[in-house]
């Protein structure tokens, strides 16, 4: 009897017991707690990066003063640098800075004098800007070093050709200032390096077609110039330069013949968008954009901008392609777009 209701007591206390785990108003004894759960249960999880959506375009934050074309554009430390430029008949010294992650734009030391249709190039963390014109239809030969650590300009060797328009490329710690043309208006097959560290210029291997306003960039170990002006117009000539025979190669040319067109190399090929096709004043800048891949030696079209520009300034940052500000039209009024290519 006892053994009995001593079992049906158990059982009630057992039933009571589990009210009170599940109602929460005693607590079983802890028998350790794991770090790890608590931090995962108590730390926010981070959200993923957004997917990379290829062959597509978007926009930065507008550039505070157009101009067409710039005194040069370059990347220096992460950030966008555009120097200079030609506001309608006026030319700057100014130095507009785009910072890619914040989209936004700040003010940098001005230009000892002002710069249009020159080059801009970075080696070892100091800007160059080369050549271009101080004034309406001039050409010099002037090399302007900035020191972000310092922040200051200095003057360096003069380049051998003045020269305007040309392209720029860097390889090994050496600039190649490329084709161009002078005051002559004559187009040029020059080719000229820079060594930073001397101070020196060095006459390199012509180009096999004279021409300004070339899109040039570096693709693996090759220096690629395509399109341009020439003394008879328009070209998709294409070539590539060899820094160590010192040979230039011609390959298949542009479908689009164009010059003053944004461009740059990333990864293993070459992007080229929009341009001016040649034509009188008032003359639509093109949105097309193309790619060539050298290994293969072909060219594929691919989405165009979505404002035509010509004269942009041209940098390639983190393997995105951004096209700065130019003109809609030839002889038109400058644009503040930034427009941003994601190959």
């Amino acid at each position: 009897m006892l053994s009995r209701i001593f079992n049906k007591g158990s059982f009630t206390i057992l039933g009571m017991i589990t009210l009170l785990l599940l109602a929460g108003i005693i607590a079983l004894p802890s028998l350790g707690t794991d770090p790890d759960a608590v931090q995962a249960q108590t730390e926010p999880v981070e959200a993923q990066a957004p997917a990379v959506i290829h062959n597509t375009w978007t926009s930065g934050a507008p550039i505070p003063t157009a101009v067409a074309p710039s005194g040069g554009t370059a990347v220096l430390k992460g950030e966008i640098y555009v120097v200079g430029g030609c506001v309608g008949n006026d030319i700057i010294a100014d130095t507009q800075i785009y910072n890619p992650v914040t989209n936004s734009w700040s003010t940098g030391v001005s230009l000892p004098s002002p710069v249009c249709n020159g080059v801009a190039a970075v080696v070892k963390n100091v800007l160059y800007v080369i050549g271009g014109g101080s004034s309406p239809g001039t050409c010099g030969n002037t090399v302007f070093a900035f020191n972000p650590k310092t922040k200051t300009w200095t003057s360096k060797s003069p380049m051998p050709t003045a020269r305007c328009s040309m392209g720029v490329a860097v390889e090994k710690n050496i600039i190649y200032a490329i084709g161009g043309v002078d005051v002559n208006n004559d187009r040029l097959t020059t080719v000229e390096s820079y060594n930073a560290a001397t101070d020196t210029w060095t006459e390199e291997a012509p180009l096999l077609v004279g021409k300004s306003e070339p899109t040039v960039a570096s693709v693996g170990k090759t220096i690629m110039a395509a399109d341009g002006y020439t003394s008879s117009g328009d070209t998709g000539d294409n070539e590539s330069y060899d820094i160590t025979t010192n040979v230039w190669t011609s390959l298949k040319s542009d479908p689009t013949a164009r010059n003053t067109a944004c461009g740059g190399g990333i990864g293993s090929m070459m992007y080229i968008a929009g341009g001016y096709p040649g034509g009188n004043p008032g003359t639509p800048a093109i949105s097309t954009n193309e790619s060539f891949k050298p290994s293969k030696k072909t060219w594929t079209t691919l989405a165009s901008m979505p404002q035509a520009a010509m004269f942009a300034g041209s940098a390639v940052y983190k393997g995105q392609l951004y096209c700065i500000s130019g003109l809609a039209s030839y002889g038109g009024t400058a644009i503040n777009n930034v427009q941003i290519y994601q190959p």
